[in-house]
């Protein structure tokens, strides 16, 4: 029998626009659902107990972790559900966010719908390679590199899935193995100095969510990682709660113009200055603006 676990939502949650946010929905371990609108994620690291997966959905108005594979101890079901909060911003305040986009009539939907919360792995480690992964390639390659990473250095389940691997993990394999078996190209040598790294302590990704460092500083910090440009460390920001940088890419970009500026190019001053208005949200603005038609 599987083991379930509820954990109560804010009153301004929307669990469809948070599990289909933004990509790292499709990226393993997580998986999506979308006739179902159901999260798998494998939960990992939970006290020498082998990872386990577990199905994420609404239920009766909370949100239901099914954990296949029977029961689990106390300590493991609290780490899951500590994961689980932290993957859907079930602790993210936006009432702020929300005043400033509901007296914009094109952003008003975002409030109606309780949307802006951005899907994130339960570390900041995960997000930083996973991001790491999104860098100057296509959609298709980043999902593959982190397929690799996942089937390939993960600890398994019971039934055969895999977790993220952890950096102690990742720091046992050579810069070729990431170049040969991981397909990650120019980012082979990053991951393998980035994982011994943090394995060592050297660095501590985790310590960006509570850091009081002003965010240019922690851009700064972040952007020391070998990978690591604007874009990376603006998207980072985002899932580590600062919403300042718009983490203009190239698909950001393309449909800003299409939206916005008759399908012209324009500078990236101009896209600044468009989003201005939301001050420390416009990064968050500028997201929720561009993916609107993902939930039409």
């Amino acid at each position: 029998m599987p083991t379930n676990l509820f954990l109560d939502a804010p009153e301004n949650f929307s669990f469809r626009h948070t599990i289909y946010s933004h990509g790292w929905c499709e990226l393993l371990p997580f998986d999506i659902d979308k006739s179902n609108w159901r999260l798998n994620y494998v939960f990992a690291n939970m006290n020498l107990i082998a990872p386990v997966a577990g199905e994420i959905s609404e239920a009766n108005g909370k949100i239901k972790i099914e954990i296949a594979g029977g029961r689990i101890n106390r300590k493991a079901e609290e780490k899951i559900m500590r994961d689980a909060r932290r993957i859907l911003r079930l602790d993210d305040s936006l009432g702020e966010f929300y005043k400033f986009t509901k007296t914009e009539k094109r952003l008003a939907w975002i409030h109606k719908t309780n949307a802006g919360r951005l899907l994130r792995s339960p570390t900041v480690f995960e997000d930083l390679v996973k991001t790491i992964c999104t860098t100057n390639c296509s959609w298709s390659l980043t999902k593959k590199m982190a397929a690799n990473l996942v089937e390939k250095l993960g600890e398994p389940t019971n039934d055969g899935k895999r977790a993220f691997p952890i950096a102690e993990k990742m720091a046992s394999v050579s810069a070729e193995f990431y170049r040969d078996e991981v397909r990650a190209g120019y980012r082979s040598p990053y991951f393998a100095e980035l994982a011994e790294k943090v394995a060592s302590g050297k660095i501590n990704p985790e310590s960006w969510l509570a850091s009081d460092l002003p965010t240019e500083e922690l851009k700064k910090e972040m952007k020391q990682i070998k990978g690591v440009g604007d874009y990376a460390a603006e998207n980072l920001l985002k899932l580590v709660g600062r919403y300042d940088g718009l983490a203009l890419d190239s698909w950001l970009r393309s449909q800003f113009y299409k939206k916005h500026n008759g399908e012209q190019l324009c500078a990236d001053k101009e896209i600044e200055r468009h989003y201005e208005k939301f001050g420390d949200w416009r990064g968050l603005a500028i997201w929720c603006d561009m993916t609107e038609r993902w939930f039409d």
